[in-house]
């Protein structure tokens, strides 16, 4: 199988946006609060912007499964407080899991996390809860800026994210790191925002301890690790200038990268600096780079290319584009072997 970890629902019906349009006009007394029950978007509406989009370019591109989330740059967790983000968080994760009923062998649903600045992380939990066990999510996204680019949270190896880790824990279910809408005029959300953030978790995961207090947690830092790989020499200088043991031992028990990297020389070397094990294969088709490259005539998400053209051995291509995802994910697994895949 070909699994995509990193899907976002980014071609959802107008009448989501509409919807959080009325939620926003609201929070500055222009208009009454919508309910739940305004969004009224049909399965047909559903099938026609899956199937003419996602759908449609992964039989192209020969991928069989998407790990499915709500669109990152929608999630905008600094919109008003904990009420509006978990109104609008539970909206989006039930469009996800309605995909997924209407192509159980094609999509699996992620979680979106009702995050808010400066509430305590704990209040997510029963969002989280509701995905897994009525929703089966298989993963979730975990935001470490919900302030949209001030960075006002605490670094992810602070205890007040423990609540989280701990039903994370429970469930054995994967986060993937990834920052939403960046306010912060200074940083462009999908060219700046999204990739300081894979770097700066890295960094965070690197200064602290984290993986002694959670030993099976997983995190999943996408668009390949955002500077990290590049500048692999510099982390693991840092590291041993911390005292940390080296990387290999202190991170990448636990953390992993993913594959939205999209040209062929940066795929090269994230394959000749991180083990393969740590790597999985994601597209996030559809997202925030949807162009045809003139240098190829292929479009620049089309990630399973440039894995093809890298120089590896067929066991390691077999194992990014399918086992290391089906070992970071066990819910995933699970419902794969539900299904006898």
């Amino acid at each position: 199988m070909i699994i995509d970890c990193h899907g976002h629902y980014t071609t959802a019906p107008p009448a989501l946006g509409e919807w959080r349009d009325r939620q926003i006009a609201a929070l500055a007394g222009d208009a009454p609060a919508p309910v739940p029950a305004d969004l009224r978007i049909s399965d047909d509406e559903l099938r026609e912007t899956i199937e003419a989009n996602q759908l449609r370019l992964m039989d192209a591109r020969g991928i069989d499964l998407t790990v499915f989330s709500p669109r990152a740059s929608f999630m905008a967790h600094h919109i008003g407080d904990f009420r509006t983000s978990a109104a609008w968080a539970a909206i989006c994760n039930e469009l996800c899991h309605r995909i997924s009923l209407l192509y159980p062998e094609r999509f699996a649903p992620a979680a979106m996390l009702p995050q808010s600045p400066g509430v305590d992380p704990a209040t997510c939990n029963p969002e989280l809860t509701r995905c897994v066990e009525e929703y089966g999510a298989v993963a979730l996204n975990l935001n470490p800026d919900p302030s949209g680019g001030h960075w006002t949270a605490p670094p992810l190896t602070d205890r007040s994210w423990y609540p989280v880790y701990e039903k994370m824990a429970e469930f054995d279910i994967p986060a993937m790191i990834h920052v939403s809408t960046s306010v912060n005029p200074a940083f462009h959300t999908t060219g700046a925002h999204y990739l300081n953030a894979d770097t700066t978790a890295f960094m965070q995961l690197v200064q602290g301890d984290l993986f002694t207090d959670f030993p099976t947690l997983r995190f999943v830092i996408p668009h390949g690790g955002g500077a990290v790989p590049y500048h692999w020499g510099r982390f693991r200088g840092l590291a041993m200038a911390l005292g940390k043991p080296p990387l290999e031992e202190h991170v990448l028990g636990n953390v992993y990268f993913d594959t939205c990297v999209y040209h062929q020389p940066g795929i090269d070397l994230l394959m000749e600096v991180v083990p393969t094990r740590n790597i999985l294969f994601a597209s996030e088709m559809i997202g925030a780079v949807r162009d045809i490259d003139p240098c190829t005539g292929h479009h620049f998400d089309d990630t399973h290319r440039y894995l093809a053209a890298a120089k590896m051995q067929v066991t390691e291509l077999t194992a990014i584009q399918e086992h290391n995802v089906r070992a970071v994910y066990p819910r995933l697994d699970a419902l794969l072997r539900g299904q006898g895949r």
